[in-house]
């Protein structure tokens, strides 16, 4: 079984959904350390201008320590703000129509905390691009150890023997204590694809909506296209 994980991030991009669709379980790590500054809770969008983050206001302050589960959001006015700079800058896209109306409906749900908005946005990422990997949280589990212990004992507590990295992860991964537990490691090296996009230069990197707003159905073979599809692919 393959299995891969990742933190809790707002509007994701490309690079981790096509993680998911290369697994048979993914986990939704909601039990690591929330980072500031990071991706857990804001995210780019394209505009005519460039890209813009649209970050989500959270109570971190005295929190530095606190893993991402327990990050609560500060209500105020960013869910307006959020809604109306997505609308100005993807409301003249082939596909806004099809896809907007549910992504404005999470993102006006009532979320006290973070993870929980992020996990919704999940799903509608999965179920728009039409990845069908099962997916767990993490906190619903007692994984123990840090770092490459801490995957591993995630690996056999899920019964994976396959697990999927991201490209960092040689940076800290031990590859001989998967090998010696029998769990084989894929580490990901994902190629951006271009697609049709607004403006006169494309603008990699971005939040998954600028890609599913503008090619919408064929979003995930655009997502696939020059990387592999199946660890099967690997030599």
């Amino acid at each position: 079984m393959v299995l891969t994980a990742h933190q809790p991030v707002y509007l994701p991009w490309l690079g981790l959904l096509h993680k998911i669709a290369l697994a048979d379980l993914f986990c939704f790590f909601d039990i690591v350390q929330y980072q500031r500054k990071d991706f857990n809770n804001r995210n780019k969008i394209n505009t005519s201008n460039g890209p813009i983050w649209l970050t989500v206001p959270v109570k971190s302050s005295g929190r530095l320590n606190s893993v991402i589960n327990d990050i609560e959001i500060i209500d105020n006015d960013w869910k307006k703000n959020h809604l109306l700079s997505i609308e100005l800058n993807y409301k003249k896209t082939k596909y806004f129509d099809q896809y907007m109306p549910r992504l404005r409906e999470i993102i006006l749900s009532d979320n006290k905390y973070l993870s929980d908005l992020n996990y919704k946005i999940l799903l509608y990422a999965m179920d728009a691009f039409h990845i069908k990997t099962k997916v767990v949280k993490a906190s619903n589990y007692k994984f123990n150890g840090m770092k490459t212990d801490l995957v591993l004992d995630m690996c056999k507590q899920l019964k994976a023997d396959k697990y999927i990295f991201g490209e960092q992860g040689k940076n800290y991964a031990d590859v001989g204590a998967f090998n010696k537990a029998g769990v084989s490691v894929y580490f990901q090296k994902y190629k951006h694809p271009i697609y049709n996009q607004r403006g006169k230069n494309f603008v990699p990197y971005m939040s998954i909506v600028d890609l599913l707003f503008n090619e919408g159905l064929g979003s995930y073979n655009i997502l696939m296209s020059g990387n592999i599809s199946s660890l099967k692919d690997v030599k």
